[in-house]
This record gives C-alpha cells, structure tokens and sequence, in this order.
C-alpha cells in the first residue's frame, strides 16, 4: 500500500502537465488570482529579498511572480514537476524534495509561500511543518498560506481524468491552522475563504514577529 506521500508524488508527476501548463495566458482565472496574491506580498517586501515557494508544482505562476523581483527557491516532491520548473523558471533555484523533512538556515527567507501544498502532508505533520517555516522566516518575514476551509482528508483515483494519477489530501479547518499559525508565534494579518466548486479554501497571510 503507497503512502500518502507517495501517492501524491506519483499523482503529481502523471498530472503535471494536466494541473497547469507551461504558460498562462494573463486573461486566465489562475493567472490573474496567483497574481494577486503575489502583488500583495510583494508589496511589503524589497526587490532581491529572498522568498521560498513550497509545493511550487512546475513554477508557473507563482514562483514566476517571484523570480521577477526576489531570490526564490521552489520546493516540489514530484520530480516532473521541478524538472518543468528548472526550464520555465531557470532564474529560480529548485529542490526537488518533501518540504516536511526538508532543513533550511534559520531565518534564511524574507517570505515563504505554500499555496495549496500543505493540503497534501499528512495532517498530523503540519503543525510541525509550521513552526519550521516561522523558523526558517526572518524577523517580521511574511507567510502566505493556502490551507483547507473545512477538515477532510481523503484520495481521488484517476484525478483530473488522467489515468493512474490519484491524489491524497489532509486538512484541519480554518480555525485550527489560524490557531496552529498563532500558537507557533505568528501573527495574522488577515485571512480570505477562497471558493472553489462546491467548497473552497482558506488564503492566510501571516507575519512573523520581531525577537523580543
């Protein structure tokens, strides 16, 4: 039996080219909301700051965005995915790893990003996976999160219509991540239920406080 992790490596690498293409055109629905998201970040930062995209999928669009001002790392466990990245984002640099088991400098990074990645780890994992992030950010570095709205984890067998590509997801509710955020020593700037079909997500942005 695969593990969650596991299926969501071989998920996204049979997906990838199905999930997002190699270019967005700026009239599409993706583009224009990983745009926004990113133009609000980007606003409270300085242009050659460093910024981390977890689950940065094939780089388009938002490590994109980032590489267009800022020093970004990207971090996908599918190797398609980053194989993608290198060549659509070759001014990035890219790990190809699990971001729960991945080790980086403390406060190495002005800002990290995880839009809809943090929904693939195993649930009992993100709370672990929070307080490295608040440790890898700077002081009063920001975090731009998209977790779940409602607690469900389940898996989809032939997602997006691609044969063989499951998918495993796991996620709290919205008010346990902003507790787990606020627990961890973040504080919450704001937070947006972002829909989707019949359901949606949570986008929360979140800063870093200074050492006391």
């Amino acid at each position: 039996m695969k593990s969650p992790k596991k299926i969501v490596q071989e998920g996204y690498d049979k997906v990838s080219h199905t999930y997002r293409a190699d270019e967005l055109s700026p009239t599409d629905e993706s583009y224009q909301k990983y745009k926004s998201w990113v133009d609000g970040l980007a606003q409270y930062l300085k242009k050659g700051q460093t910024a981390l995209d977890l689950g940065c999928g094939n780089g388009v669009p938002s490590t994109q965005f980032l590489a267009q001002n800022f020093k970004v790392t990207g971090v996908d466990i599918s190797p398609v995915q980053i194989e993608r990245a290198q060549k659509l984002v070759p001014e990035a640099s890219f790990i190809c790893g699990d971001m729960s088991t991945l080790n980086f400098a403390p406060e190495e990074f002005n800002a990290i990003v995880c839009l809809y990645a943090i929904i693939h780890i195993p649930l009992e994992e993100q709370a672990e996976l929070l307080e490295k992030i608040y440790q890898w950010l700077k002081p009063e570095g920001f975090l731009m999160l998209v977790t779940g709205h409602n607690e469900w984890t389940g898996e989809a067998s032939d997602w997006l219509g691609v044969e063989g590509g499951d998918m495993y997801w796991s996620h709290a509710d919205r008010k346990t991540y902003l507790q787990w955020l606020q627990d961890v020593g973040f504080s919450i700037l704001w937070d947006r239920y972002i829909p989707e079909g019949d359901g949606g997500h949570t986008l929360i942005f979140a800063r870093k406080n200074k050492h006391e």
